[in-house]
């Protein structure tokens, strides 16, 4: 499905009244968005209803958002110091993103948070489709695996999003860089738990909400790993994926979709469950999805590593060996059958999502662990960078943190440099951020 954004979003209904909310709006003649914010039960609207009406984003925002504030450029400029390169965060398909801070003073009700400005590339049609996705869904829904969108800018040629700053960044880098260490088993498992529950609030709206592109790069870590899905530029209800034109072409990232979606365009969200799948596999084996640099039989992770699920013999043979053995193994099965009922290639075989937190749950109460040295590396706000590991002690179960300038008799073991000097076990980890660690939200 395609759309005319100068009919979607004309600059100067972008950036009217950007300071205040408008009180009185004439409703639109279109039928969808008959509703506002004063009618005691909303109707979540959708991009395609969105499209179809002729009512401004700016006018939208104020009837349909939640909590959402409209920037100009200059002031998203001036909170990320012109897009220094120093608060450069990171590129995706979507454009670059850069951290920044607000305070309470930028906007009336606004508090005083960093965040992170993700702004469009210039070219690309679909790309203005993608950023229009993301504002009307996450400026809809609201919950604590959503990344929370704060507001956005359009102005002129400029598209840009502004959400909450999540300290971890995502879990690709935490579960494949690993930093000199492996991430810990039940914190793999927080990760993922947290992830199930935002895809199946998604799948449990009125109008169900399919991801289309869930990966571990999408799953940001808050500081006590705590996950939130992000980037819903690919994301789509359910009655617009009925459409034969949307799904004439496949979106997504390679590895990832469904077998169903890739063959013949059919999109549900049971697709997403497959997506899940793959990446519970990913966090079980630290292997990507797709891995081009080996054989041809062992660079999909799929077809190499679902066979092996189910066989007690082989399970062992494919766990992430950075693991060094730290794990519940009734977890790890477990979360083997899990993943081999996700990846089925019959949709109407594969859990739904609910299914899917029920299985997760009780694992992070497993308590058949071994105990043992477990070495993982933590970013700090404000540590410096580290060039020699030998700073580092290779800390055990109890261990604490050592300081650099006290001397440790004991051998180092070295890993690679990495800017940070802080190494907890999953043990300390737990004792060092509460019980909140383990502990999920609704």
């Amino acid at each position: 499905m395609r759309f005319s954004w100068k009919n979607i979003c004309l600059p100067i209904s972008c950036i009217n009244n950007t300071n205040q909310k408008t009180k009185t709006i004439s409703p639109s003649k279109e039928k969808p968005l008959q509703l506002s914010r004063q009618t005691s039960v909303r109707s979540r609207v959708s991009l395609s209803d969105f499209s179809s009406s002729n009512i401004s984003l700016n006018d939208f925002s104020n009837s349909f958002l939640i909590d959402i504030h409209i920037f100009t450029y200059e002031e998203l400029k001036t909170i990320t110091q012109g897009f220094s390169k120093h608060n450069y965060l990171g590129e995706g398909g979507f454009g670059e993103v850069y951290k920044g801070f607000v305070d309470d003073s930028l906007k009336p009700g606004l508090k005083s948070q960093p965040v992170a400005v993700k702004a469009l590339k210039q070219e690309g049609g679909q790309g203005h489709r993608e950023w229009l996705a993301e504002v009307i869904i996450l400026g809809q829904l609201k919950y604590p695996h959503l990344v929370n969108l704060i507001g956005y800018c359009c102005e002129d040629d400029h598209r840009l999003l502004v959400y909450e700053y999540m300290e971890r960044g995502n879990l690709e880098d935490h579960l494949f860089q690993k930093y000199g260490g492996a991430l810990p088993w039940l914190t793999r498992v927080k990760i993922l738990l947290g992830a199930a529950k935002g895809l199946d609030f998604l799948h449990k709206e009125e109008k169900p909400v399919i991801y289309r592109d869930f990966k571990p790069s999408n799953i940001l870590l808050s500081s006590d790993y705590s996950s939130k899905l992000s980037d819903f530029g690919l994301a789509t209800d359910g009655s617009e994926a009925e459409d034969s034109n949307f799904t004439k072409s496949v979106m997504g990232t390679e590895g990832y979709a469904a077998p169903e979606y890739i063959s013949a365009g059919h999109l549900t969200t049971m697709s997403d469950v497959f997506s899940f799948g793959v990446v519970l596999l990913e966090m079980l084996t630290a292997r990507k999805a797709v891995e081009k640099y080996r054989s041809q039989r062992g660079r999909r992770l799929v077809e190499w590593a679902r066979p092996m699920l189910k066989d007690p013999n082989k399970l062992e043979q494919i766990i992430d060996p950075s693991l060094e053995g730290r794990y519940s193994f009734e977890g790890i099965r477990k979360s083997a059958e899990l993943a081999y009922q996700c990846l089925s290639h019959n949709p109407k075989s594969r859990p739904t999502m609910t299914t899917v937190v029920k299985t997760l749950e009780p694992i992070l109460d497993l308590k058949d662990i071994q105990n043992g040295p477990f070495v993982y590396i933590v970013k700090v706000a404000g540590a410096n960078e580290v060039h020699n590991m030998d700073d580092v002690k290779v800390i055990k179960e109890e261990a604490k943190v050592v300081p650099r300038h006290q001397v440790v008799p004991k051998k180092r073991r070295k890993h690679k440099a990495m800017k940070s000097r802080v190494v907890y076990s999953d043990t300390t980890l737990y004792k060092s951020l509460g019980t909140s660690l383990y502990t999920q939200g609704e």
